[in-house]
């Protein structure tokens, strides 16, 4: 493997990880794969490193006027040089960007590693992996507030429109890293990769009280074969139980968990549903869960599985628990499978990406269907480093025609990243 090469693989990880990068096994198994489909795939922005951000991370999240919005994990100008929260608007044939806010290296919070929330409100919320207080002077991250968009002129940049409702300071977590959730009554549920009572990461509440949010820690990650480092946002069923993945800890080799923490008039009750092996099931999984009517959950793990390149999984209701099943195995090399939460369209069918893998190793747009009780593979599009860009880490939003919208951290003229869409 070439120095560039390896180099690549090893970005495709998370700047905060710890996770290491090694080459897999490659085992050879038979599945059902369809050709490609006829589609067309458009660059809607293509960050330059300035104003306009650089190296986003995560997917962009629509308004109800077909606005798209989401970060950067750099980029800006001047001190604000941190990471951007953008707008970007289609104008005739065109799509404009505006920058919402830049992120500087102080107590408000920098490096917006995850995308952005609508809130019951209909202000912007997110997160930052650092920045605010603690954590050695570089910050535990923070939990941000962004203005009503309809009450921020647009190309108009303004900081005011910001503004913190939590600082992490290490007890209580550090490093959200994943986008969170809103439950029926407002409240935020969410992760921190890092830190907190045992050392490895929490499962947090927010609340409001008199115009304050309070936080309170449901769980406490230790490493352990409980697992640890939470990457992926959380997803909520009917009666209020939450669902995740750790990219570590579990099991024998630490290779990551699907857990589950249900509400109970004693508290919360946590319980690993499943504990990863790379060489069977894959292992490291990044991205958060995706849940259908029926109550099963879909992930993906990004390293490992039969064919090395990670794999997609089910996890099924069943009598006294659930029925773990690998739906797809990916091929690729370690590290490059998908990173970003499958998305589940109203047909029943799943779409994923890749971080790199694909035809020309630099990532990819894939799409599982089902059929005669089993799933069929599609390559959807392969991604090229100077034409679309490369490195889809983040998840992707399906609007109601079926377009899907996407971002890739690296590639596009400037080398900072792209906004995508792709029709059908």
């Amino acid at each position: 493997m070439s120095h560039s090469l390896h180099a690549a693989k090893c970005r495709a990880f998370h700047p905060l990880s710890f996770m290491h990068c090694a080459a897999m096994l490659l085992l050879l198994t038979a599945s059902a794969v369809t050709p490609a489909q006829s589609q067309t795939f458009t660059v809607l922005h293509e960050f330059s490193g300035g104003p306009d951000g650089y190296q986003p991370q995560d997917g962009p999240v629509m308004d109800s006027r077909g606005n798209l919005y989401g970060t950067t994990a750099k980029g800006g100008i001047g001190y604000y040089a941190y990471g951007v929260g953008f707008k970007l608007s289609k104008v005739h044939s065109s799509w404009i960007l505006s920058s919402l806010t830049e992120f500087g290296h102080d107590e408000d919070g920098y490096y917006p590693y995850a995308g952005v929330t609508f809130g019951p409100d209909a202000a912007i919320y997110g997160t930052t992996g650092a920045g605010g207080i603690g954590c050695g002077g570089n910050g535990c991250g923070t939990i941000f507030r962004l203005t009503p968009p309809a009450e921020i002129p647009r190309n108009v940049f303004s900081p005011d429109s910001r503004t913190v409702i939590y600082r992490f300071s290490g007890p209580d977590g550090q490093s959200p890293l994943g986008k969170f959730i809103f439950d029926h009554a407002g409240n935020i549920y969410g992760t921190t990769s890092n830190a907190g009572p045992r050392g490895a990461g929490t499962i947090f509440q927010l609340t409001q009280n008199g115009g304050q949010w309070i936080l309170t820690t449901l769980y406490a990650f230790g490493d352990g074969p409980d697992g640890g480092q939470p990457w992926g946002e959380l997803v909520m069923d009917g009666d209020g139980n939450l669902y995740g993945t750790n990219a570590q800890g579990g099991g024998l080799c630490f290779c990551g968990v699907v857990f589950e923490l249900s509400p109970s008039a004693g508290g919360w009750n946590y319980q690993v549903l499943h504990a990863f092996v790379p060489a069977v099931d894959g292992g490291w999984p990044r991205a958060g869960l995706t849940i259908d009517a029926a109550g099963n959950l879909y992930g993906t793990t990004s390293d490992g599985g039969p064919n090395g390149g990670g794999t997609v999984f089910e996890l099924s209701p069943v009598s006294g628990g659930r029925n773990f099943n690998i739906i797809y195995a990916l091929s690729g090399g370690s590290g490059d499978g998908p990173a970003g939460k499958l998305l589940l369209d109203p047909a029943g069918n799943l779409y994923g990406t890749t971080q790199l893998n694909g035809a020309y190793n630099q990532g990819s747009i894939f799409k599982l269907t089902p059929q005669d009780g089993g799933w069929v593979y599609s390559s959807v599009h392969e991604f090229m480093v100077d034409e679309g860009g490369s490195e889809p880490k983040g998840n992707l939003l399906m609007d109601s025609s079926g377009n899907l919208y996407g971002m890739t951290s690296y590639g596009g003229r400037y080398g900072g990243g792209t906004v995508w869409e792709l029709t059908p």
